[in-house]
């Protein structure tokens, strides 16, 4: 297998890099997480349009769809990015989550009316899946849908709906009983009712009810919805893991270079033997989620349901474990600025500590490795 980069993904990742260096340095995270709920809704409208008119939401949806045509390797260049800048608009949300689920589920008409917003910038998207009790399930277990005459009458709850206080149009999950339905609603749709919730990365959720008639034209009728929801949330568990990569890379940078200049006893600490074999400690992990980041880019796309599926729990399970090392020892490394909020490193073990448990924690994933046909004892 061929792990280097085209030309075309090179030019890619280095144009994204220097956008979020311009444009979106972690200083801008800080401003927006402090006023947001108060004077802005924590990312930027005007700053996501850009991003449309770049071609980057575009990246993961096919030609037929108005996309690109890029792969998941594609997007997770970008994403490790930026998650290197902290960059808060919902790109791992709006566009892999969820986009991914109405691009496999919807038919073309339900993808020109609200995939091709999104593909814009001029909207954004949540899925609304999670319920009490099966977090971690892509799957509807107690919200319901009930053939109401020509319409669906829909029942349910919804927790930590990322970006769902923000967005446009929420991609609801349900049951009729016998098969998993996906409705596409407009936020201000009467059956729903959207509460803002917080979360430790200062990005913010929602906790969505829903109770109401659906008109027939908001189902998602244009392929399999269960299989819809299986595949994006493992492209959203692979995607997540590139996001930590970039954090990784630069909590990494930043306590190298805290090291480097930090003096005690007339001299620079980095120059200290034991300090010197956490930073080599740091370095392994982040190589180790770099590998796994790689694998799970390349398998998300992956039909074959087990090795996509191995590929992903591998990441994301060595993400929280990984991810948590390398974070938990930046703070220390940092001495007593580390633990307080004015300084970056905090903001990324934050950010580190959601991806972590974001469409599965470590626990769930061993589980579902353990759980995998090909790991079974032999016979």
């Amino acid at each position: 297998m061929d792990f280097q980069l085209s030309d075309e993904q090179k030019l890619l990742r280095d144009s994204v890099r220097t956008f979020t260096k311009q444009r979106s340095p972690v200083t801008r995270f800080r401003k927006l997480r402090d006023h947001a709920g108060v004077t802005g809704d924590g990312w930027d409208r005007g700053l996501w349009r850009e991003m449309g008119e770049l071609g980057w939401l575009s990246l993961p949806f096919p030609e037929a769809a108005g996309g690109f045509g890029g792969t998941l390797v594609d997007v997770g260049l970008l994403l490790e990015a930026f998650g290197a800048a902290l960059v808060p608009e919902p790109y791992l949300a709006s566009v892999i989550h969820a986009g991914l689920a109405l691009l496999r589920a919807g038919s073309a008409e339900q993808h020109a009316r609200w995939l091709a917003p999104l593909i814009d910038g001029r909207s954004s998207l949540a899925l609304a899946h999670a319920e009490a009790g099966h977090r971690f399930d892509p799957q509807p277990r107690s919200t319901t849908a009930t053939r109401d005459g020509a319409a669906w009458r829909v029942r349910g709850a919804k927790q930590f709906v990322a970006h769902g206080q923000h967005a446009d149009v929420l991609v609801v999950s349900a049951t009729d009983g016998e098969q998993t339905q996906l409705f596409a609603l407009p936020r201000d749709h009467a059956a729903l009712r959207i509460d803002r919730v917080q979360t430790i990365d200062g990005l913010g959720a929602a906790s969505v009810h829903i109770d109401g008639v659906v008109d027939d034209e908001h189902r998602l009728a244009g392929g399999d919805a269960a299989l819809a929801l299986d595949r994006a949330h493992d492209a959203a568990a692979a995607m997540a893991v590139s996001e930590g990569l970039g954090i990784c890379q630069a909590v990494l940078e930043l306590t190298v270079g805290h090291l480097r200049t930090r003096e005690q006893f007339g001299v620079a600490i980095g120059s200290f033997q034991a300090l010197q074999h956490r930073a080599v400690e740091m370095f392994v992990e982040v190589e180790l989620v770099r590998s796994v980041a790689v694998l799970a880019a390349v398998r998300a796309d992956e039909e074959n349901d087990d090795l996509r599926r191995r590929a992903v729990s591998v990441a994301k399970a060595q993400l929280a474990t990984g991810g948590r090392f390398v974070t938990q020892q930046a703070i220390q490394l940092h001495g007593g600025i580390g633990i307080t909020d004015e300084h970056d490193v905090g903001l990324y073990f934050k950010r580190m500590h959601a991806l972590g448990v974001m469409f599965g924690d470590e626990e769930h994933h061993v589980r579902r490795f353990a759980a995998s046909p090909s790991f079974a004892p032999a016979p």
